[in-house]
């Protein structure tokens, strides 16, 4: 009887283990690791690191959409990179807007009435950032602009228990130097002094 009480003890400490691993195995980890700081390839869109986009939308080997275009006569460059999960409903999670008819005073505008500021990205360039705070999937935007160049990155669905603002800023961070400056947008010039 003793004999048999430990026995099914034992089944019992068993099953219980198998379950608290099984229950451990299923819950999703979060990869928090944060993004590169440099941009290196493999590329999307040819510009745009695929590390920094697997890692804040959780899409491994996405599917993606669109290009940069800096060839235009005017020699402002454009163009759209949207990023889609591949399984699924294959929804858009992330998409970078690059158009040259930015204009500086609606970031001002949107600093004005409480926008958070970007850091200090690139000489003589102005943005913000921020959430939806009416989204149920972790959005988060950044938005740049420098001369005409308007440069914007909108995740619409981002890594729940990963920080997607600061993702936005990384990865903005990372594109917006080559994007901006590819798109024909000269450094400002640095004022004279009066002397």
């Amino acid at each position: 009887m003793i004999a048999m009480s430990r026995a099914v003890r034992a089944v019992g400490l068993i099953c219980l283990f198998a379950l608290a691993a099984a229950c451990q195995h299923g819950e999703a980890k979060v990869d928090r690791t944060p993004l590169p700081t440099v941009a290196a390839p493999p590329y999307i869109c040819h510009l745009v690191p695929l590390k920094a986009v697997e890692l804040m939308t959780g899409e491994r080997d996405p599917l993606v959409s669109g290009y940069f275009n800096f060839d235009r006569p005017s020699g402002l460059g454009d163009g759209n990179c949207a990023v889609y999960q591949r399984n699924g409903d294959r929804m858009k999670v992330l998409q970078i807007i690059l158009v040259p008819m930015g204009t500086e005073e609606r970031v001002k505008d949107q600093l004005r009435i409480g926008a958070s500021p970007l850091p200090s990205i690139m000489p003589g360039a102005i943005g913000y950032y921020g959430k939806d705070p009416f989204s149920k999937h972790a959005s988060a935007h950044a938005t740049i602009a420098r001369g005409t160049a308007l440069l914007i990155v909108r995740l619409d669905r981002g890594v729940e228990g990963r920080d997607n603002e600061a993702d936005v800023v990384a990865l903005m961070k990372l594109i917006a130097p080559k994007l901006i400056t590819s798109a024909g947008t000269p450094a400002p010039t640095p004022s004279a002094g009066k002397g």
